[in-house]
């Protein structure tokens, strides 16, 4: 006799309250129930249900027994449910959120070819560097980099992604190579700065991470141009592997300063907890991590 049978028919049994109710749910002879459910106690070898004419009564292996069964149930409902969703096709308005640089480089240009994949999905795409709020502004999925600290949310890290300092051939002809954090300070470094405050660049030093603000002749609140600063020869600039990847592959920037780079700063799919996630966003993140595991897609220029 089929086992899981004998499972789903212990189970409905102890919910119903007696073998003719659970017969009469599955359509069959109260007997057949019985048969069943002799079959597993045998094959368990203990007893599960103390049975009388008019009485059904858990015995303690019974009731542990019970709580087992109806979680592999559920489980098995919920794959089921899973597999049908993956089935059917994604639709709906999607709502993304991504910031404003990896967005132009590594999102825009990818929803084409994601919608001629999910030709019923619309998009809304939607490019700044503030931290969203997914619920409250009924954004779908963020994309962030950085490692997720709301519980609320869930995360699904993308890719991997760490900041190196770069600069250009001619620069570092110029200046040298920095072989020491103590010589930054000799060099010109092209900082980012926001809201009137400046960000210090990290980096691993004697197993701890340490934050240094360096020096410059040049500051901006916008990464690209500190990039395009970088490729000019202005200067170093501690930029993402997303942004300067390429780059680097051309060689026409230079990373230094390699033995000393901070732990990544991954790239996450950040959304709202569900208990079924629409089938488009989890086709939309799909295809994200697909696309950015491709063995040369971080060295395209």
């Amino acid at each position: 006799m089929d086992q899981f049978k004998q499972i789903s028919t212990f189970a409905e049994v102890a919910t119903r309250g007696s073998l003719s109710a659970a017969a009469r749910a599955e359509g069959v002879a109260p007997a057949m129930i019985g048969r069943r459910l002799d079959a597993l106690e045998e094959r368990l070898g203990v007893k599960l249900l103390q049975r009388t004419t008019r009485k059904l009564a858990l015995t303690n292996e019974g009731e542990a027994f019970l709580e087992d069964c109806q979680r592999i149930l559920a489980d098995l409902e919920a794959a089921e449910g899973a597999v049908s969703e993956r089935s059917a096709r994604a639709s709906g308005i999607l709502t993304i959120s991504a910031p404003a640089g990896f967005g132009r480089q590594h999102v825009a240009p990818l929803m084409p070819s994601f919608l001629s994949e999910h030709r019923d999905v619309k998009l809304t795409l939607s490019l700044n560097d503030r931290v969203v709020d997914l619920i409250g502004e009924g954004i779908d999925v963020a994309i962030r980099i950085a490692a997720l600290t709301d519980s609320n949310l869930i995360g699904v890290k993308l890719a991997d992604n760490k900041r190196v300092v770069v600069a250009s051939p001619a620069y570092i002809k110029r200046h040298g190579t920095p072989q020491t954090l103590d010589e930054l300070s000799r060099h010109n470094c092209l900082a980012f700065s926001a809201d009137g405050s400046q960000r210090g660049w990290t980096f691993r030093q004697n197993g701890k991470n340490v934050t240094l603000k360096v020096e410059g002749n040049m500051v901006c609140n916008d990464g690209e141009v500190l990039h395009d600063w970088a490729l000019s020869g202005k200067g170093l600039a501690w930029r993402s592997m997303w942004e300067v990847g390429a780059e680097i592959e051309s060689g026409k920037l230079i990373t230094v300063l390699d033995d000393f780079n901070a732990p990544g700063n991954d790239i996450y799919a950040i959304f709202a907890q569900r208990r079924h996630l629409p089938l488009r966003i989890r086709a939309f993140i799909d295809f994200l991590r697909h696309a950015y595991s491709q063995p040369n897609y971080w060295k395209k220029s």
